[in-house]
């Protein structure tokens, strides 16, 4: 890089899949490439991840970004959906937790790794599932890889939606080559390519695994017929319910509840990491021996230490308050937060994507703009998080906000004006690139 043209050019264009391969023998050296794109973008204040909140992830937050810039303002960049992180009966039960058993569960559930808290936890999520068998696992992550890399062998099948989760996508491929992949919520599709993996096999397994809220476009698959195909071929249903459960529905069940699905569902996956408080996640089935099995089969739960006993307090007494009035009362909240906000954006000409959720993308469009749309808002005194390519397809840049029960109206009003400005001021730099864009991106 030997001028402000080349950063420009580096920091406004690329993506991380241009190093998602790097070539050559030294498999460290190799990465130089990756670090020099990232640099110019980091350097340009172009880079907007990894950043550092320096208080607890409120309505309103202090941060830094990843080069140590601070950074502050109305945050709609954490997960916090009913705003408990910060809830005086959650901060209390982790206190006591640590006051009883330490801060370390100190080894894996297979072995001496849970406490009487985990125990509890299994139970109370059980009864909120109506009976259901509960697997806990240390991160979210970690819950969805295990339940497919657990269940699924070499010789079985996986159908998931194009769109699933990174954790889903990477059990398949540690279980089995078989990976077979239907377009976004397309339901025909599913069933088409089902019906040829049957014509072809009728032995082995197969699983077909969705989310019941995708977190980039806030949609949601028809359940019930999917489910209604899962048996016409002879497939298993696995459902990950990451950023719903808890947070949408009137008793907390989020879309399976809505579509009456909690019981029909075959595996449902959860992460504690949205609404709940904590890292974590668990994996429910409906039989003991399935619950067992994945225990000692599924390796980021047999080869993982448990949950520790402060986590396992902080999600029980979220738990507690989720199915309690005050739960009712904050997705009520939450909701009213997110008709508002799409409201606004609609009003200031921006589209929401999806449905409503505690998600809310707002599409931007072309990767350069929305990088510089990222760097004006943060200096506008709002912290909001950018997808761009590869997690969304190439042109369809996006915000994803983050909504929280707490967010105030005045909240939500500043993030529109501040982001339909900001979003205005980097398609006037885009259109100057000719006069001067690359020294301003340099500066």
């Amino acid at each position: 890089m030997t001028g402000p043209i080349e950063t420009a050019a580096e920091a406004l264009g690329g993506s991380l899949k241009d190093f998602r391969d790097p070539q050559g023998v030294d498999l460290v050296e190799r990465t130089e490439p990756f670090f020099a794109w990232q640099d110019a973008r980091r350097r340009s204040d172009l880079w907007s991840y990894s950043r550092s909140s320096q208080a607890a992830p409120g309505t309103s937050c202090e941060a830094r970004d990843d080069a140590g810039r601070p950074i502050s303002g109305v945050n709609f960049g954490s997960q916090d959906y009913l705003s408990l992180s910060s809830h005086p009966a959650v901060k209390a039960a982790a206190k006591a937790a640590i006051d009883e058993y330490g801060v370390h569960s100190a080894g894996s559930s297979a072995l001496l790794g849970n406490t009487g808290l985990s125990l509890r936890l299994e139970a109370a999520f059980s009864e909120f599932l109506n009976g259901r068998q509960i697997v806990l696992y240390p991160t979210g992550w970690a819950a969805g890889f295990g339940a497919v890399q657990g269940l699924v062998r070499a010789n079985d099948h996986v159908l998931m939606d194009v769109l699933a989760h990174s954790c889903l996508q990477e059990g398949a491929r540690a279980a089995t080559s078989n990976i077979h992949f239907h377009g976004h919520l397309n339901l025909d599709s599913a069933e088409r390519k089902l019906r040829q993996i049957r014509e072809k096999d009728s032995e082995n397994g197969i699983l077909v695994v969705t989310e019941s809220l995708f977190s980039m476009h806030s949609d949601t698959p028809d359940l019930v017929r999917l489910k209604r195909i899962c048996e016409t071929w002879g497939a298993t249903l696995l459902v990950d319910c990451a950023h719903d459960l808890g947070a949408i529905g009137e008793d907390g069940l989020g879309n399976l509840g809505l579509q009456n699905m909690v019981e029909a569902a075959d595996v449902i996956v959860a992460a504690f990491s949205k609404t709940f408080a904590s890292n974590g996640g668990f994996v429910s089935v409906r039989t003991r021996a399935a619950k067992e099995y994945l225990k000692y089969y599924s390796a980021t739960q047999t080869f993982s230490n448990a949950l520790s006993p402060v986590q396992a307090a902080i999600v029980l007494e979220s738990l507690a308050i989720i199915r309690s009035e005050e739960g009712r009362r904050l997705r009520a909240a939450l909701m009213r937060n997110v008709n508002f906000l799409r409201g606004e954006i609609q009003a200031a000409g921006m589209t929401a994507l999806g449905n409503p959720s505690a998600i809310v993308p707002v599409h931007v469009g072309s990767e350069d703009v929305a990088r510089l749309a990222t760097r004006a808002l943060g200096a506008k005194g709002v912290i909001a998080n950018l997808v761009e390519y590869p997690a969304v397809p190439r042109g369809n840049a996006r915000f994803r906000l983050q909504v929280m029960a707490k967010h105030r109206a005045e909240d939500i009003t500043t993030l529109v004006r501040q982001m339909r400005g900001a979003v205005d001021e980097a398609e006037q730099m885009k259109q100057g690139w000719g006069g001067g864009i690359a020294a301003e991106v340099a500066a």
